[in-house]
């Protein structure tokens, strides 16, 4: 299953990266491909996640999550 997460605040390779790094960090995430030129990150799950969950991690990093398909 995948999401994916539109994000504000995101501008450089950096911020990619950060993002990438928190999501693949939660036990529910299989990997996550994240671009700050289109605001995205594509998040593969290994397992059920809230939406909640990934936001928090997203968040946490000093991102906006604006919405998750």
């Amino acid at each position: 299953m995948t999401r994916t997460l539109k994000i504000e605040g995101m501008m450089c390779a950096h911020c990619e990266a950060r993002v990438k790094k928190a999501l693949e960090a939660l036990d529910c995430v299989a990997g996550a491909s994240v671009s700050h030129e289109t605001g995205t990150a594509l998040v593969t799950l290994s397992s059920a996640a809230e939406d909640a969950v990934l936001t928090a991690a997203v968040e946490q990093q000093g991102y906006h999550v604006t919405g998750i398909e």
